[in-house]
């Protein structure tokens, strides 16, 4: 099964109506795209805690790391620079942080908010290798800016 991206995009938007609460929406966007999709072994938030520091969120799947420096991994270079990391072979990442040993790809996308800020990285690793494309970050983009930048 793989994630048809628009049921996804409005049954998010319907859980998630009227709800303000960054960990609320957090959790319910986490535990809707990782059941959307067979690739999806990992899905989930870490969030800005502190200038450069990443800390867990909520997620779905085995124990994540609990703490990412922006200058370590690919969730901290999404947050560092702001941009999407999408990265088909995480053993060829310089600096991959190997939080789960059957991560082989993933696609961290920057969370941001009305202002513009990165708030969170969200996170969705795979234990397939290439497994995640431009489409995918496309579309996981625009639901994560329709919840959180409005």
């Amino acid at each position: 099964m793989t994630a048809d991206y628009d049921t996804l995009a409005k049954t998010i938007a319907a859980l998630t109506e009227g709800e303000t609460d960054s960990v609320a929406l957090m959790a319910t966007i986490a535990c809707e795209v990782h059941h959307s999709d067979d690739r999806f072994d990992w899905t989930g938030f870490y969030r800005v805690t502190e200038p450069g520091l990443l800390k867990i969120g909520p997620y779905q799947g085995g124990h994540g790391c609990l703490v990412i420096p922006f200058d370590r991994g690919v969730c901290g270079a999404a947050a560092r620079t702001g941009e999407v990391q999408l990265v088909p072979d995480v053993d060829a990442f310089p600096g991959h942080i190997a939080c789960a040993s059957s991560t082989r790809s993933e696609v961290v996308l920057p969370v941001r908010n009305a202002a513009g800020d990165v708030i969170a990285v969200f996170d969705i690793d795979s234990d397939q290798p290439n497994a995640f494309n431009e489409q995918d970050a496309r579309q996981l983009s625009g639901i994560l800016s329709s919840v959180f930048a409005k």
